[in-house]
């Protein structure tokens, strides 16, 4: 799967817990076509080099 889409929403009034970080949702999509959303921290993608256009590492 590969990433389609990321998007860094922003929640409003709703305040992150302390030690929570920021999380972003993630459009992924196969060879087929099919797409599924997850959600994942900001932080795990930058620290992971995964962008829109990168392959999804399996397993997650």
């Amino acid at each position: 799967m590969k990433i389609k889409q990321i998007f860094d929403g922003d929640y409003g009034c709703e305040e992150l817990q302390p030690g929570q970080k920021p999380k972003v949702s993630v459009t992924l999509v196969d060879d087929a076509g099919n797409e599924k959303l997850v959600s994942v921290e900001d932080d795990w993608l930058t620290e992971n080099g995964l962008d829109v256009g990168s392959e999804w590492p399996s397993g997650k």
